[in-house]
């Protein structure tokens, strides 16, 4: 974590806490997709409803929850929730295409 603006009270970045949950829901879309999923990338497309409800510090153990909230042709929509202790502080909607690596 990252001392930043906040020398006595370092705190993990909010946008490495939405690259957490997007990289979760790669992982998400790679196992729904199976075999067809092999040479395929994700991408980040936007990021919507961004909320930092408390920060987020050292030693503190975050579980990500994502759920898909649609998908059409091979774009995703995910909504993202990052939790410690029981308590809510960090969620999001984005979206993602998944393309061919080449």
């Amino acid at each position: 974590f990252f001392t930043g603006h906040f020398p006595q009270r370092p705190v993990m970045p909010g946008v490495l806490t939405i690259e957490a949950m997007a990289q979760t829901s790669a992982v998400l879309v790679m196992h729904t997709m199976g075999d067809v999923a092999e040479g395929k990338l994700v991408y980040f497309m936007s990021i919507e409803e961004a909320k930092f409800r408390r920060p987020i510090g050292p030693g503190d153990r975050i579980e990500i929850k994502v759920a898909k909230q649609q998908n059409r042709r091979n774009v995703w929509k995910f909504k993202g929730e990052a939790w410690v202790d029981g308590q809510l502080c960090t969620e999001a909607v984005y979206s993602a295409m998944i393309v061919m690596d080449s």
